[in-house]
């Protein structure tokens, strides 16, 4: 991957990396990103696509069965206790002892790396007041809500100070005032500390919020590179959606929908009919009366300025909610299948 960056002003440099399992089955395909240092950048992708089994390769959780990489300048494999000291890590899953208070878990997280005394109860309070967790840091876990659980998640992977921090869907499973919440926190960490951070998540609001830079993940590889706005203008015109009514013929209306003169890019997804037009206003009404006049009903319309949610669907053949439904029936037959066993 062509860059014009300093390999020494790199926090991340990862080349070809593959993952292969038993029954030859590839997590990921030969991924390569190279992410400068103080700065956030996101890897969007569904569920199963990959971005969780590249995370354990730069965090020398895995070991990667080709390519290479380094993080803070050490290499993943030959330097594995060097990048630990240097990142922090956010895993999907809570990481905290509940049985335990706020203030006990960063204690006992900093005595890991070697902290002690003076300075490690300085670098607590630092902590449990940035996050807003003062007020409850000799309070147990237990009683704290998702958010307060999540905040004390992060803080546990800065008690080190780390340069790199790596964010694993930080967000899932908190309601939107928390979700809020924690993306101002990942803001200021970024923006205000220069703290580098690689984050993963299927959401494509948070991608477009907090990624300088960012890269969609499919299928194991990366199809497309580059910031929010620059993937977003490469889509000319709007994005016309529409949803068919009940009883509606997606073919037919794909047909009609795709031809000369109306909507380009088109694809159909069950009754949701989406493409675009350099004049989305304009053209609705045209094509509504062309669908009208096969006898296909339109329960509603949309037209809306790109957005990721078309950048994926460009560059994927499919929309990011087709790809978490599809994701989510193979995890699905998977269970089935352990289960039958």
């Amino acid at each position: 991957m062509p860059s014009s960056t300093a390999v020494g002003e790199l926090a991340i440099d990862a080349r070809d990396l593959v993952k292969t399992y038993k029954g030859d089955v590839r997590a990921v395909r030969g991924v390569s990103l190279q992410v400068p240092r103080g700065s956030v950048f996101g890897l969007l992708g569904p569920n199963g696509a990959g971005k969780s089994t590249l995370v354990k390769m730069l965090t020398t959780l895995s070991a990667p069965t080709s390519g290479a990489a380094s993080v803070a300048g050490f290499d993943i494999v030959r330097q594995q206790r060097q990048v630990r000291r240097s990142i922090g890590c956010i895993a999907q899953n809570s990481g905290v002892d509940v049985q335990a208070t706020g203030r006990e878990n960063l204690l006992l997280q900093g005595r890991v790396y070697g902290l002690r005394g003076a300075e490690l109860e300085r670098r607590v309070d630092d902590l449990l007041g940035r996050f807003g967790l003062a007020e409850v840091g000799g309070r147990f876990v237990k009683t704290y809500s998702g958010g307060m659980k999540r905040k004390l998640d992060v803080a546990l992977g800065l008690v080190h100070a780390p340069q790199v921090l790596f964010l694993d869907e930080p967000t899932t499973g908190l309601d939107p005032e928390a979700r809020s919440e924690m993306w101002e926190q990942i803001r200021a960490l970024a923006w205000d500390q220069g703290l580098t951070i690689l984050l993963t998540t299927h959401y494509l609001e948070e991608a477009d919020e907090l990624a300088r830079s960012l890269a969609i993940v499919d299928q194991g590889r990366i199809v497309i590179e580059g910031s929010p706005d620059e993937l977003k203008a490469e889509l000319e015109g709007d994005a016309v959606s529409l949803e068919l009514a009940q009883g509606a013929d997606p073919d037919k209306a794909l047909a009609v929908a795709g031809a000369p003169g109306r909507l380009t890019d088109v694809v159909v997804d069950g009754l949701l009919l989406r493409g675009r037009s350099g004049d989305g206003a304009g053209a609705v009404p045209a094509l509504l009366a062309a669908l009208e006049a096969v006898e296909i009903t339109v329960a509603s319309v949309t037209v809306a300025r790109p957005s990721l949610d078309d950048v994926y669907l460009r560059h994927t053949g499919r929309s990011f909610t087709a790809a978490e439904e599809a994701a989510a029936q193979a995890a699905r037959s998977g269970e089935q299948k352990g289960e039958a066993r």
